[in-house]
């Protein structure tokens, strides 16, 4: 393929806000940079590229059909189902992920969401910073009570690389680990039953991939099995909880609490029955985005850019 090449970044502010680069991707051809894109912009944008560098952005059947020069898309994250795979593979389009990159920035922000919620550093910082303390009978309080994680079971559904530094996490804390679904070793971990992770389990962690086989699988049914006093995190996918489901649950205190990073629709929408619960815990989406997270999906991206112009595609979702 020709060096000199369109290059479209069509939503490249989330990966790179300004503390990466975008410099090794220039040496490959003219490189229009986006930092968001609209849908009724995709088109348009799209239009001349040989090559698409997207990560939530939709690359449908239309813009695939419009861009009669492209050849390649990457996508810098490892799902890639805002991409139109029949349509890709139709016109012969390489597609290409990053298929591993946050292992360790998503399981370190996954135990700190369950330190959140058995520690509550949070809440009693905030109430610190507010003058409780100083107003305070006793020289010592906490809003909620603390759990010491010695001796308490993790149960992980999704034992993959990131399910795994979980684990590896957990098991430094003294805690006892069991898992549902999974190809990854780890010393001292037990393999059990869905149902029996929800009921044995004092933290439940999901690091599953979301697919049509799993959506919602975390509903009222499910929930019922648990323990009141556990708590759920959620690190991989929205999608994976009924999240109506886990609303009505955490309203009537059927379990001790909820922390997630993702949610079924991103960014939220305002009637979304999580937001707001006192029992709840939300984040933004933001379990991947440490700086040495981004940089090696950065430098993926430029690898796979590199092993498509040699003739030798790599990571390629569409074979």
């Amino acid at each position: 393929m020709e060096i000199s090449m369109e290059i479209v970044i069509t939503d490249g502010f989330t990966l790179n806000p300004g503390d990466l680069s975008w410099k090794n991707f220039e040496a490959y051809g003219n490189l229009h940079y986006f930092p968001r894109t609209l849908p009724n912009k995709i088109i348009e944008r799209c239009l001349p590229a040989h090559i698409i560098i997207t990560n939530k952005t939709i690359i449908n059947a239309a813009t695939i059909e419009a861009a009669h020069q492209l050849k390649l898309i990457l996508v810098t994250a490892t799902g890639y189902n805002n991409v139109d795979m029949a349509a890709a593979k139709k016109r012969s389009i390489t597609v290409c992920n990053v298929p591993t990159y946050g292992t360790y920035s998503v399981a370190q922000h996954a135990f700190a969401l369950l330190l959140q919620l058995s520690n509550h550093v949070g809440i009693n910082a905030a109430s610190v910073a507010k003058g409780r303390w100083q107003k305070a009978t006793d020289w010592c309080y906490s809003l909620q009570p603390v759990i010491e994680l010695k001796d308490k079971t993790l149960g992980i559904v999704g034992l993959g690389k990131i399910g795994r530094q979980m684990a590896l996490i957990a098991q430094a804390f003294g805690m006892k680990v069991i898992y549902n679904r999974g190809n990854q070793q780890v010393a001292n971990t037990v393999e059990v039953s869905q149902h029996k992770l929800f009921m044995q389990s004092d933290f439940i962690s999901l690091h599953c991939p979301l697919t049509i086989d799993n959506k919602a699988f975390v509903n009222k049914e499910l929930l019922d099995l648990a323990k009141p006093t556990a708590f759920l995190i959620n690190t991989s996918r929205g999608g994976l909880i009924n999240e109506k489901d886990l609303s009505q649950i955490l309203q009537q205190n059927k379990i001790a609490g909820a922390a997630l990073d993702v949610l079924t629709t991103e960014p939220p929408e305002k009637n979304n029955p999580l937001i707001g619960l006192p029992n709840c815990i939300i984040t933004p989406h933001n379990a991947w985005i440490s700086a040495e997270a981004r940089g090696r999906i950065m430098e993926t991206t430029i690898q796979n850019l590199q092993a498509f112009i040699k003739g030798v595609p790599q990571n390629v979702v569409n074979d």
